[in-house]
């Protein structure tokens, strides 16, 4: 029997695939001698505070379809076992500058996860949950434009890459335009914005993405740091 499904996002755009579609090819990576000569815009200034983000026991202070998201055992749970559009369950705060922290674990699915930030909550006709900004990748690294519709070029840095259905625990570092990430304490990309205006204030968004088939994904021990005071990631072993 055929296979098919929507992917969107990470390394693969966005197209119906099947067993005899390949799929897009991924975004070039950057190299370190681009990544130098893209200038860097200096750290917006504003309080720094450090509070999580989620409970462990309910979703206060998130939006998204209660349909798809749901809390157990100490994890926010996106769900569902036949077909669902990408969405996002997003947080009440905007956030511009930033430190966050979570840990992850796509437990069904060859699927992958991810965090939306610096965009919009954008409504559709089948999902009012949707969004247009960047979104950081994982367990496999890589970055995606959901205003353009494609794969952002990052560079990558050489790490150990987390199993499918590993946990993976992520920092997200933002600052002016320069976006550093993390997976379990080893630096795994950079990536910087080349145009200011699309640098602002968002909510953040923790992905469901779109699959045609069960899938479920888990985020927790999510925390934010407001216009971080260290100019680092804190996660990473040295």
């Amino acid at each position: 029997m055929k296979r098919t499904g929507l992917l969107c996002g990470g390394l693969v755009g966005c197209l119906l695939w099947s067993q005899q579609a390949p799929p897009r090819p991924p975004a070039v990576p950057l190299t370190a001698e681009e990544l130098a000569v893209t200038p860097i815009t200096p750290p917006r200034s504003g309080k720094s505070v450090t509070k999580k983000l989620f409970d462990g026991k309910t979703l206060n202070g998130w939006r998204g379809n209660p349909a798809w998201w749901s809390v157990r055992d100490g994890a926010i749970v996106g769900k569902f076992s036949d077909k669902v559009p990408t969405s996002f369950l997003f947080t009440d705060d905007n956030y511009s500058d930033f430190r966050l922290t979570l840990s992850s674990r796509m437990v069904e699915s060859d699927n992958h996860a991810g965090v939306a930030f610096w965009g919009e909550i954008l409504e559709r006709p089948d999902n009012k949950w949707y969004t247009r900004g960047p979104l950081v990748v994982f367990p496999h690294a890589s970055m995606w434009d959901y205003i353009d519709a494609r794969g952002l070029r990052v560079l990558k840095l050489p790490a150990e890459t987390p199993g499918q259905h590993d946990w993976v625990r992520v920092e997200i570092l933002a600052q002016g335009n320069r976006v550093r990430t993390a997976f379990n304490g080893a630096e795994v990309m950079e990536w910087r914005e080349t145009d200011a205006a699309r640098i602002k204030e968002g909510p953040l968004g923790v992905q469901l993405h779109a699959w045609t088939g069960p899938q479920e994904v888990l985020y927790k021990d999510i925390a934010v740091e407001t216009f971080p005071k260290e100019d680092r990631l804190i996660t990473v072993r040295k």
